[in-house]
């Protein structure tokens, strides 16, 4: 199998390329909008490793949650790409990425969320696979749901960016891996699964996963918390 994953869902944009079980990984220089740095990166690991576009069997790409501006990269440089080379489109759900990456038979993947809140997900491992527990969540650090049981493993930026949320979970027994972010080897790694179970789509369908309807308050609404308009 031959699969590109792009993710730029946080800071740290990347992207990687499956061939026949092994992946090679490049990550965006920091500090550049991803808007800038993710085409030329991926053309450049795709020359490295000789695959023309036409060869893949899918592209897929990291749908969120995340940066709004993030996610309509990766989603829109994987429909172009995905148009142009006449392939599916795999989207992967970052926070399952991230549990992916932790490796742990129960993962609660914690991704900063800004404006005072956090995108959250449990998962548990089974033979076919990582199974979402409930679903993707939006809250306040200090009243966040956990997942009940033990042997849970906590991981993404939220826990570095809301010590409220990471004592918590330190108090519930949860082991903590604030470094964990979505990357593009492990979006690959979950896209090669899913597209072995049928789960490509047509690029007109590629959408980022928006956990949050509402990114910006309404000038009444800031003037009634005492704001400027």
């Amino acid at each position: 199998m031959k699969l590109l994953a792009l993710e730029t869902s946080t800071d740290s944009g990347s992207c990687a390329l499956l061939l026949d079980g092994d992946v090679s990984e490049r990550c965006c220089p920091p500090g550049r909008p991803h808007s800038e740095t993710l085409l030329p990166l991926v053309r450049e690991l795709m020359a490295t490793h000789g695959v023309a576009f036409g060869q893949l069997d899918a592209i897929a790409f990291g749908a969120g949650p995340g940066a709004f501006t993030g996610l309509r990269v990766a989603c829109g440089v994987a429909q172009g790409l995905a148009v142009a080379a006449d392939r599916p489109v795999v989207p992967v759900c970052g926070l399952e990425a991230m549990a992916a990456t932790v490796g742990a038979p129960r993962v609660f993947s914690l991704l900063d969320a800004r404006m005072g809140e956090v995108y959250a997900a449990a998962y548990e491992r089974r033979p076919t696979g990582l199974e979402l527990q409930g679903e993707i969540s939006l809250g306040a650090p200090e009243t966040l749901a956990l997942p009940s049981g033990a042997g849970w493993v906590a991981c993404g930026n939220a826990l570095a960016a809301y010590p409220v949320l990471a004592g918590r979970l330190r108090d519930a027994g949860y082991a903590l891996q604030p470094a964990v972010l979505p990357q593009a080897a492990a979006i690959a790694r979950l896209a090669a699964g899913h597209l072995a179970h049928g789960a490509a789509i047509d690029p007109a369908l590629a959408a980022p996963l928006y956990v949050r309807n509402k990114v910006a308050k309404t000038i009444s609404e800031r003037l009634g918390e005492g704001g400027k308009a």
